[in-house]
């Protein structure tokens, strides 16, 4: 089911954004970056959310809105139904599944199930780099309060740095990257504008709306609503899986895991060598095992030792052994971790890689400071 992003084509290079200007907070009221840092926070901190999340597209020529039901527990896992909608490309009856190792998505007009396999899938949290982003980079303006749903929420009003012309978005309440869709007729005249609504109690995004204004007049608005938001309630485990109907028709894509394990012994029945048992941080437990087997140009049958911090929202290293490299060394910088070769990639993950024998392997984290090379030093070559 290909969900419509509200993409357009023909979006040229640049757009006067509002707010090029100094842009002083108000006076009284919360700090807007205190603020966004009890949200970051609670994002960190967050074990399950649940409400009904409508997301509203308005242009000059049309309106489209969807209500959902949402369960999440980040970084992963996922349940949404809809419930109500006029876009046509999420009917009524729409369901996506999402955990760590597949997503279903069903399309009840077509009577169709997409079963989509992501066993090797990154799990990074999008919506706490988006608010880490938000208080790092942008300049901030408190609006005051409104209330939501019957509570108390704080606006801030976000403006995004200078030189920042860029017209897709990543929500903070969406959990999804949209695209302004604008015309590329007197883009210099246009100004985009955001605001955050931070519940009082939870300290959590429950609105977010993007305008973007051509002489004051509106010409695209997307806002997302959370109702009946529920933080840290708990969810059932049955919640993010999926069960087909019957007279659905089940298409797949990507590589089925040859097996999802919880323990390196069970792992090691199902592959053709031994497994690291590496030293890691304190804080982080073994969560699974995904073995999965391809040609050999992919690195053959590739094992992946998923581990995280419980505690922490996408706080997640993994190691990976695989029979053939699928690194280029040429554009790595090459360092020594106990008189062996390795080669270290810097970026949104972090990773060191190294050959052994006939093995290839590879550390990699998602968080910044992680002791990846001493984690490397401590598997060596098996």
């Amino acid at each position: 089911m290909n969900r419509r992003r509200f993409l357009t084509t023909g979006v040229g290079a640049g757009v006067a954004l509002a707010g090029c200007v100094s842009y002083p907070s108000a006076d009284d009221g919360p700090s807007s970056e205190a603020l966004l840092r009890d949200a970051i926070e609670t994002r960190r901190g967050l074990h399950d959310l649940r409400g009904r999340r409508t997301l509203t597209v308005e242009t000059p020529s049309e309106t489209v809105e969807r209500t959902e039901r949402v369960v999440r527990q980040p970084p992963a896992k996922q349940r949404l139904e809809v419930l109500e909608s006029t876009d046509p490309d999420a009917p009524v009856g729409s369901v996506t599944v999402t955990n760590r190792e597949m997503t279903w998505e069903y399309n009840p007009e077509e009577e169709l199930v997409d079963l989509q396999f992501h066993g090797t899938k990154v799990d990074a949290d999008r919506t706490l780099r988006v608010l880490e982003a938000l208080l790092e980079d942008y300049r901030l303006g408190y609006e005051g309060t409104t209330t939501i749903d019957g509570r108390d929420a704080h606006v801030i009003e976000t403006r995004p740095p200078v030189e920042e012309t860029g017209r897709r978005l990543n929500l903070v309440v969406g959990d999804t990257t949209y695209a302004i869709p604008l015309s590329t007729d007197d883009l210099e005249d246009l100004e985009v504008s955001r605001t955050i609504a931070i519940d009082d109690e939870y300290r959590y995004p429950v609105r977010e709306r993007n305008e973007v204004r051509d002489d004051g007049e509106i010409r695209y608005q997307l806002t997302v609503t959370y109702e009946d938001l529920a933080i840290d309630e708990g969810v059932e485990s049955e919640t993010f899986t999926y069960q087909p109907p019957a007279d659905a028709t089940v298409v797949t894509d990507g590589t089925k895991p040859e097996g999802i394990f919880d323990s390196i012994d069970e792992a090691e029945s199902a592959v053709p060598y031994d497994l690291p048992e590496a030293v890691l941080p304190d804080a982080y437990l073994l969560d699974r095992i995904t073995v999965v087997e391809r040609d050999e140009e992919y690195g053959g049958v590739t094992t992946t030792l998923w581990y995280n911090d419980p505690n922490v929202v996408a706080r997640e290293l993994f190691i990976v052994v695989r029979e053939q490299a699928r690194f280029d060394p040429d554009v790595l910088e090459e360092i020594e971790i106990d008189g062996r070769t390795a080669y270290y990639r810097d970026g949104r993950i972090q990773s060191v890689f190294w050959d052994c024998d006939n093995l290839s392997y590879e550390v990699s984290s998602l968080v910044d400071g992680e002791p990846i090379r001493e984690i490397t030093a401590s598997i060596g070559c098996p």
